[in-house]
């Protein structure tokens, strides 16, 4: 049985359809994209959302995306002193990311370059 607001709605909704408020809206006939928050839990799920659409990231998706960021300029740079001081930056990020997670040690991001660094200082030791 639907009651009185029910009504209004359902005969809003019918005159807004008739007048063709609904056509042309973004998105239209294309799939719907629905987020995976399998992995959040269900109690922290609406928090989630609220502040993914208000722009704010969790703390863990900004070391993420500094740590790509830092990447990117590692990649460009030339200077063996520059980029070393970089690899300890990068290094830090993914131990400061692993701590973050609540995860097994061996699903740790291994932190990275420290075989080129090694071998980099061996070969200046030598030389």
């Amino acid at each position: 049985m639907i009651g009185g607001f029910e009504k209004i709605v359902e005969e809003r909704i019918r005159r807004a359809q008739k007048e063709g408020a609904f056509e042309d809206l973004p998105g239209m006939g294309q799939p719907l994209e629905l987020a995976d928050d399998s992995h959040i839990p269900e109690d922290l799920r609406m928090a989630h959302k609220i502040l993914k659409n208000a722009g704010c990231l969790p703390p863990e998706i900004e070391v993420k995306r500094e740590i790509q960021r830092t990447e990117d300029l590692l990649a460009a740079m030339d200077q063996a002193q520059e980029k070393f001081k970089l690899l300890r930056k990068l290094n830090f990020l993914v131990l400061k990311l692993n701590t973050m997670r609540k995860c097994p040690a061996e699903l740790d991001l291994p932190q990275r370059y420290a075989p080129a660094v090694v071998q980099r200082l061996e070969k200046s030791d030598r030389g």
